[in-house]
């Protein structure tokens, strides 16, 4: 692994030097850049992004999602009648439009979707009722079931895995799907989400790495002041995953699917490619956000170091921080923050196991 001071000096020059200072510290293999989400983006919910990202079409599902994430901030100011505005428009929608919603969800998959969506009425009455008496945690509690139980909804509605992997990439492993990862450490556990409908290669091979116990006893290898925790460099001269296979060291590309495309960006930057105001479906804007790593002058030449985003937002607002666009986010932490936040390099994974979505994972032939 490079030194810091020779990756600084690599790439400091011409950029924004109090922010570089700041953000650019983190990254062991790697610089950043400007992009990203657009401007009062205030997403930083790993779950709630994870539910957004969604390859899916339905409106309606959608304008009951963004209702029930937007209670937080007037939860937060306990601001009450508007709360009850959004849950009676909620409670229209719902009532008014489960033909809409039951319409998107493939057609064996349908009952399913109508046992969540009675399950959604009972949590909305729960809602409504803890809001009555302004009771702020059971608000909280019912909100967060109800969230979960549309992310349940939204990820029936998903036919089919949206695009192809482009035939050169085909002999890595790719995730086509979403799997979740339980991490123990030496400070506690931690749950990941990683999502192969954005970042299929990236996805793929961190749970490939993961099946093979590859990241079981390594330590976490950087900690600069609150950016970034990085792991994934294993023991020995080696800096990636040498395939057993090839004797050779296994590198992935860059990988960035972008709002409004039906595949990802692969091998460039958005800077490059000059879409600078463009907004990756998987932003670096939640405290946990998964990071692939990679060599500062080699877009695709990660292979098993990544990193979780350690999101600051009073110094990486959404929209405006310096990783946007530069690297490829994967999924997100969605359990374990408490834990996340103690870690220190020498801490270390002591096991990662997937423990759901390991079905996705598609080797190659």
């Amino acid at each position: 692994m490079l030194s810091l001071a020779r990756r600084v000096a690599a790439w400091l020059p011409g950029l924004l030097a109090l922010s570089l200072a700041l953000l650019l510290p983190m990254l062991a293999v790697a610089p950043a850049a400007i992009a990203g989400l657009p401007p009062g983006n205030a997403i930083t919910d790993g779950r709630a992004l994870l539910r957004y990202s969604l390859p899916i079409d339905s409106p309606d599902i959608r304008e009951i999602q963004k209702d029930i994430e937007g209670l937080s901030d007037n939860l937060r100011a306990k601001r009450w009648a508007p709360i009850e505005r959004n849950l009676k428009h909620v409670s229209k929608v719902l009532n008014l439009r489960p033909k809409n919603i039951l319409a998107a969800v493939p057609e064996e998959r349908r009952s399913q979707a109508e046992e969540l969506l009675a399950e959604l009425k009972t949590d909305l009455s729960k809602l409504e009722e803890a809001t009555a008496a302004k009771n702020k945690p059971d608000v909280q509690a019912a909100r967060n079931h109800f969230l979960a139980v549309v992310g349940e909804i939204e990820e029936l509605m998903v036919e089919r895995f949206p695009f192809e992997v482009p035939e050169e990439y085909r002999n890595l492993p790719r995730l086509e799907g979403r799997a979740t990862i339980a991490v123990e450490t030496t400070q506690g556990d931690l749950t990941l989400v990683v999502d192969g409908y954005s970042a299929p290669i990236t996805a793929g091979n961190f749970v490939d790495l993961v099946q093979r116990g590859f990241y079981n006893g390594l330590p976490f290898t950087r900690a600069e002041d609150f950016y970034v925790l990085q792991i994934g460099d294993p023991v020995g001269p080696e800096t990636g995953f040498i395939d057993p296979k090839t004797k050779q060291e296994r590198q992935i590309p860059l990988e960035i699917l972008v709002e409004g495309d039906r595949e990802p960006v692969y091998g460039s930057t958005l800077e490059e490619l000059g879409r600078y105001t463009d907004n990756p479906v998987l932003p670096f804007s939640a405290f946990g956000t998964l990071g692939w790593a990679r060599p500062s002058d080699n877009l695709n030449g990660g292979s098993s170091q990544f990193f979780f985003f350690l999101f600051e937002p009073e110094l990486t607002p959404a929209g405006l921080n310096l990783i946007d666009g530069r690297y490829a986010a994967f999924g997100y932490l969605v359990d374990g923050k408490d834990v996340l936040e103690k870690l220190r390099p020498e801490d270390k994974i002591l096991k990662a196991t997937v423990v759901s979505g390991a079905e996705n994972l598609i080797q190659p032939s």
